[in-house]
């Protein structure tokens, strides 16, 4: 098939390699069934980078059909041999790594230093589950009334379907693939309409790393409701995976629910930021910075709520406003670029939207705002500043919704017990982050935060070692460390007679 490149802004440097822009099955790049197709945008200019294929029902089957031909195949493969695929993989995305990072960068807008770092994080996932692939235990034990031997062993759930969102394009989707595989499961990758040439990068990559056809199938689409569905009513699918938003989330369990499919849900977040007035303010603005801006602040871990102990706020919200002052905004592959565009036009006019209504409620500006940005908005491109407000009140949309953008919105609090409840009067549980320099006080703390996640005096906590999942409506099961693989293996019981 003739594919279409990726166009190349001017300065954004080479992409020192050919980009499938195809849907990707049986290992291949090949056209839809329909052959229709849809632009991928540049946030930072809002023009199409290349068109990509446009999967549709007929496609998904054919995907589906692709996983089952190779199902028995790939769970009969020897777990060294599938962990040599993905350290093949592994090693393969490090060597192509400004290939990566500039792809992520052109289409979902985030600065090079942040698509540098979602390199190493997600290639990471690739290693440390080819290490898991080979350590996948049972156990053996006499049944305790002497009956038997009970036999436990585990077993690849089957085909699954992925939906990974946009803000990371290549680590939610090794998040989820690099399990799959090290269990033996097949998998269809549906990623995100606004970013799917990572994904399909990703995918030739396999290949080439020794990948059998039909284990891995990328299906881009404009029409995510419509795949999703044929997806989930097809009766050899066994498990669904996302990423996303927990109204989304919500739909994909009911439909997942009439064929009782496996699944694991990572939704939304509304991270508070706790900082005590016995913290070292210095490193907690450090944090504020990181927990925040990290990605353009599009992540589901991202500080939304900054809850600050009245004793230092004042000073807090100024060191942060400086140091938000100093961010400089720009494409995202420019080398003095912190802070990209967000990734479309939505989704900066809704955090827009927040920040003004919060403005016209009576919260004070301290760093960026609607000024600047309905300067930024005439230019070409999605950009919002990075911005601080205070004097919200803890009920207001821009606190109790998930942001998604690079704003900062300072509450203050009195005691211990007050930063709880307010940190803890959400629906959504996925990360905490608080400051303090006293001991007992973080254990304290620690154990009263409804979060999956909770980052102690520190505003970076993914690391794919570790379990990532959140509680409340934030989610179902856990991705990355030890716990991951589980997600994709089924318990088999094996009643054995007594031996002897």
């Amino acid at each position: 098939m003739g594919e279409p490149e990726v166009s190349l802004p001017p300065g954004a440097g080479p992409l020192l390699c050919a980009v499938p822009t195809g849907l990707w099955i049986d290992g291949v790049s090949v056209d839809a069934v329909d052959d229709s197709r849809f632009d991928v945008l540049n946030p930072a200019t809002g023009e199409p980078l290349t068109s990509v294929a446009d999967a549709g029902p007929k496609d998904v089957v054919r995907a589906v059909d692709a996983a089952e031909r190779a199902a028995d195949g790939w769970a009969s493969t020897a777990p060294r041999e599938r962990a040599a695929v993905l350290l093949r993989a592994f090693d393969s995305v490090i060597a192509r790594a400004d290939d990566f990072a500039l792809l992520m960068t052109l289409e979902m807008g985030k600065a090079l230093p942040d698509s540098r770092n979602e390199v190493v994080y997600g290639a990471e996932f690739l290693r440390w589950f080819a290490e898991e692939a080979v350590r996948i235990n049972g156990r053996t034990t006499v049944a305790p009334a002497g009956t038997g031997e009970i036999v436990v062993v585990k077993q690849p759930v089957g085909i699954c379907l992925a939906i990974t969102p946009w803000n990371f394009p290549l680590a939610m989707g090794t998040r989820k693939i690099g399990p799959a595989l090290a269990a033996g499961a097949t998998m269809i990758v549906k990623p995100a309409e606004d970013t799917p040439l990572t994904m399909l990068l990703l995918a030739q990559v396999f290949t080439d790393a020794g990948l059998p056809p039909g284990v891995l199938s990328v299906l881009p689409t404009s029409r995510p409701a419509e795949l999703a569905d044929t997806a989930l009513t097809d009766p050899r699918m066994r498990k669904v995976s996302f990423t996303g938003s927990t109204p989304v989330g919500k739909t994909l369990l009911r439909a997942a629910a009439d064929q009782v499919l496996r699944t694991s849900m990572e939704l939304g977040g509304n991270a508070p930021f706790l900082v005590f007035d016995d913290a070292d303010l210095d490193a907690a603005v450090d944090g504020a910075v990181a927990a925040k801006l990290r990605n353009g602040g599009q992540a589901c871990t991202a500080a939304n709520r900054f809850l600050v102990q009245n004793s230092i706020r004042e000073e807090f919200t100024a060191a942060l406003a400086r140091r938000f002052d100093t961010i400089r905004t720009g494409p995202g592959w420019d080398v003095q670029t912190e802070l990209g565009p967000m990734v479309n036009a939505a989704q900066r006019d809704r955090v827009s939207t927040l920040v003004s209504r919060a403005v016209d409620d009576g919260a004070e500006v301290h760093s960026g705002g609607p000024g600047i940005a309905a300067t930024a908005s005439r230019n070409p491109g999605f950009y919002y500043p990075a911005t601080v407000i205070s004097g919200v009140a803890p009920s207001a949309p821009v606190s109790t919704d998930e942001v998604f953008g690079p704003v900062a919105t300072i509450v203050g609090f009195d005691d211990e017990q007050e930063a709880l409840d307010l940190a803890n009067a959400t629906p959504f549980g996925l990360a905490s982050y608080f400051y303090s320099a006293d001991l007992s006080r973080c254990m304290r703390v620690s154990a009263a935060l409804q979060s999956g996640i909770v980052g102690v005096n520190r505003g970076i906590v993914s690391d794919p070692a570790a379990p990532f999942g959140g509680i409340k409506q934030s989610g179902i099961g856990s991705e990355g460390g030890s716990e991951g693989i589980e997600e994709y293996l089924d318990t088999k019981y094996i009643a054995l007679p007594p031996i002897g």
